[in-house]
C-alpha cells in the first residue's frame, strides 16, 4: 500500500513532464477511475472524467507546491473535478435523459430477475453509491484507499474531527441500508 511513497521520491528525479504524467497515470489510475465513479456512478462518464483529470493535473504540474503528498493533491484534483461535472449543465440533461429510460418497462422478464439477482458484492457497492456524497467519499477514501483518517482530512479539505464523524455516520447508514436490504430478501 506504500507504493506511492516511492512513486513521490522518484518524482522528484524525473523533470520531463510527460514522464510524470505517465507515472502518475500508471501508479493513480485505478484508484482515480474508482474514486470518480463513487461520484459519478457511471462507467463510462468516469473513465471520460479520469483522463480529464490526468490532462488537467499534467497542465497543473508547476501549480503542485509540494505542501501536501502528490496523492493528495491528485486526489484533491479529482474531487474538485467530480464536483465541478456534478454542478453541469450537461450531467443533469444527461441525468434526465439516462433516468427516463430506467423507468420504460422491460419486455425481457428473464432480464429483469438476472439484474434482481445481485451478489453481495454489488448490493454492498450499491449501498455505498447510494450514501450522500460527503459520507461516500469518506467511506471510499478510508477502506477502498486505505486512506488514514488525517490524510483523508487533508484530501477533503474537512476538518479531521468532521471526518470521524462522518466516517462513523457512513457506517451507521450503510448498517441500516444492508438490513433492510436483507430483510427485504
Amino acid at each position: 500500500m506504500y507504493e506511492w511513497q516511492e512513486t513521490e521520491d522518484s518524482m522528484e528525479m524525473i523533470h520531463d513532464k510527460e514522464e510524470r504524467l505517465d507515472q502518475l497515470m500508471t501508479s493513480y489510475s485505478q484508484g482515480i477511475l474508482q474514486l470518480v465513479y463513487t461520484y459519478v456512478k457511471n462507467h463510462t462518464t468516469a473513465e471520460d472524467l479520469t483522463q480529464e483529470i490526468f490532462i488537467k493535473c499534467y497542465e497543473k504540474m508547476d501549480q503542485y507546491k509540494g505542501r501536501a503528498s502528490l496523492r493528495t493533491w491528485l486526489y484533491r484534483v479529482a474531487i474538485n473535478h467530480c464536483k465541478d461535472y456534478l454542478r453541469s449543465w450537461h450531467h443533469r440533461k444527461v441525468t434526465i435523459h439516462d433516468k427516463l429510460f430506467e423507468y420504460l418497462p422491460s419486455k425481457d422478464k428473464q432480464l429483469e430477475s438476472l439484474i434482481v439477482e445481485k451478489s453481495r458484492d454489488e448490493i454492498l457497492s450499491e449501498s455505498v453509491l447510494n450514501l450522500p456524497i460527503k459520507y461516500r467519499e469518506i467511506i471510499y477514501l478510508y477502506y477502498f484507499e486505505e486512506l488514514t483518517l488525517d490524510e483523508i482530512s487533508k484530501t477533503t479539505l474537512v476538518n479531521l474531527n468532521t471526518v470521524k464523524t462522518r466516517l462513523t455516520r457512513a457506517k451507521e447508514l450503510l448498517k441500516k441500508s444492508l438490513k433492510e436490504v436483507i430483510n427485504d430478501e
